[in-house]
């Protein structure tokens, strides 16, 4: 399989499946149990300075806040990021908390492109490397499946692989061209699903994204879930666990941890607040003020959940009818 071409860009997280794999059986337990943590314990336990993180899905679905939150409240630097979701990715770049970036698309799609990455990037302050939706999902199952890279169709011929890391290969069954995908064994995944036992047998509800994948491809695996439910439920249902308790290192109990994003079948975005923080991040100051009231003024997400108000977070319990 000769290198016909490569995209322009480094990789910032090389394949290494057989060492990832050789971790995991080191540092991973199979024993059930108690997983149930605070996000300062999870972050300050199992993130580090230069680690490389990565969420799933996209836009304000289902996304990891509250972790992401405590992130940014830890003060954590030099971090690098599977740029996947939307709302996450954006508050950490926000931060300062992001060096190099395998991008797929940071925006808020109908409210436009997004200025806090254009004026880090513009700024020199995050390296940007290219990947289509599709390509960052398939590398997180090369990881999942233990293997260096996975071959596609997709990208070749565009920009968007020039200015990646991928590969244009030969396959030696046809002799058809390839892109060859780097895999992506991240150091810490973080998901919000919706519920899980304590052991951190996890369910999702309505689409999965990639969550399934991405838990298969981290080495630590911090969850923030909804609720939790009895492990009998569990297992009355076993054909709902999506993420098993084994790949679990933390669970976080965050109600209403995607806020302001949505929860399928929970609570509906909270419109008011994400028109308002648009607004805001326009300027950079008016970006560091919206991180500092809603995140390094507040201790916890128990906290900044109170300032959202009972009332407003049972409108948007009863708007989630409405969709």
């Amino acid at each position: 399989m000769g290198e016909l071409k490569s995209g322009i860009k480094e990789l910032v997280l090389k394949p290494d499946p057989d060492g990832a794999r050789a971790w995991m059986r080191e540092h991973k337990s199979m024993a059930l149990v108690d997983k149930r943590m605070t996000e300062a314990e999870a972050v300050r336990r199992f993130v580090q300075e230069g680690d490389y993180l990565a969420t799933e899905l996209y836009g304000s679905c289902r996304a990891p806040m509250s972790i992401t939150r405590e992130i940014i409240r830890q003060g954590l630097r030099n971090l690098n990021i599977a740029g996947q979701g939307v709302m996450e990715t954006e508050l950490l770049i926000a931060a300062g908390c992001i060096r190099n970036i395998d991008l797929t698309y940071q925006g808020w799609e109908v409210y436009g492109i997004s200025p806090v990455l254009r004026r880090a990037a513009e700024g020199g302050k995050v390296n940007i490397s290219e990947w289509s939706n599709a390509s960052l999902a398939w590398r997180l199952k090369a990881a999942a499946l233990g293997v260096p890279f996975i071959p596609v169709r997709s990208m070749l011929g565009t920009d968007t692989f020039k200015y990646s890391a991928a590969k244009e290969i030969t396959c030696p069954f046809t002799g058809m061209k390839l892109c060859a995908l780097p895999a992506t064994m991240v150091d810490v995944g973080i998901i919000h699903a919706h519920r899980a036992d304590k052991y951190g047998n996890c369910q999702i509800d309505g689409i999965s994204g990639f969550a399934i994948e991405l838990a298969r491809a981290s080495k630590k695996l911090l969850v923030s879930v909804e609720e939790i439910i009895d492990n009998e439920e569990i297992r009355t249902y076993p054909e709902r666990t999506v993420i098993p308790w084994f790949l679990v290192d933390a669970l976080v109990v965050a109600p209403f941890g995607s806020h302001p994003g949505e929860m399928n079948s929970y609570y509906w975005r909270d419109q008011e607040h994400l028109k308002e923080y648009l607004d805001l991040i326009k300027t950079e100051q008016g970006t560091q003020e919206y991180l500092k009231r809603t995140i390094h003024d507040l201790p916890d997400h128990e906290t900044y959940v109170q300032t959202i108000g009972k009332e407003r977070l049972a409108a948007l319990v009863e708007a989630r009818t409405m969709r």
